[in-house]
């Protein structure tokens, strides 16, 4: 008898629903889209130090708040994060989905809420120092790539304009 290889279960804390919701009170603005090609596709790959699986990402912008949602493998299955960005700084960052059997500190607010107010500094890195969680080290450096690169196409979406 043969079993079933071992797929640790996700663990889902917030929807795609309730982090729109979150994210826009009011009213959910119409999504939008951003290609990753040419230059930026380059500098998102230079920030998560690979290309970034899709050639398109959705997102949503109302004013000079964006909300994306994205994901980036912690050690060997992805980790799906909800970026909230208003004014060019990270107002929330949020694991909606963890599917690793380590590392899942990652999305206790305790730790996500240091990113609150991290923008992006002239050398393209996160002006806040993220601290650690042992155990969970490649989750964490998911997590401060995923940042980078929600601030970095925040700048590039048009949503500083108040688009």
């Amino acid at each position: 008898m043969t079993l079933p290889g071992f797929a640790p279960a996700a663990s889902v804390y917030e929807t795609q629903a309730e982090f729109l919701q979150r994210a826009f009170s009011k009213t959910q603005p119409a999504p939008a889209i951003i290609w990753l090609s040419g230059e930026r596709k380059t500098n998102v790959s230079q920030m998560l130090g690979h290309d970034y699986p899709a050639m398109r990402l959705r997102y949503w912008c109302q004013a000079e708040r964006s909300a994306w949602i994205l994901e980036e493998i912690g050690k060997e299955l992805p980790i799906t994060v909800g970026v909230i960005i208003d004014q060019d700084y990270i107002q929330s960052l949020r694991v909606l989905t963890y599917r690793e059997n380590r590392g899942g500190e990652v999305a206790s607010p305790a730790f996500s809420d240091q990113f609150n107010g991290a923008s992006l500094a002239a050398s393209g890195a996160l002006d806040t120092e993220i601290d650690g969680i042992s155990g969970a080290t490649l989750s964490v450096h998911a997590l401060t790539r995923l940042a980078n690169v929600a601030l970095f196409l925040h700048g590039e979406s048009g949503c500083t304009d108040g688009a």
